[in-house]
């Protein structure tokens, strides 16, 4: 099974992402997001350049975050 999340890129500071899940913003599919998850927060020390301007490019825009079985 995989579950997904939709977050929005929140916050950069130096190598530091911030991603906040989605709020009710009156768009439908944020609404469905925000009924399942209505709190939640991402922390991410990157230490990777073209991995950061990826985060960097999209401030303020949202992202789905699938949750996987690693093994």
């Amino acid at each position: 099974m995989t579950v997904r999340a939709k977050f929005q890129v929140s916050t950069i500071n130096g190598s530091q992402v911030q991603m906040n899940a989605v709020r009710d913003d009156g768009i439908p599919e944020n609404e469905r997001f925000a009924k399942a998850t209505p709190a939640g927060q991402i922390f991410l020390t990157i230490d990777n350049p073209p991995a950061l301007d990826y985060f960097k490019e999209r401030q303020g825009k949202f992202c789905y975050v699938d949750f996987d079985d690693a093994e």
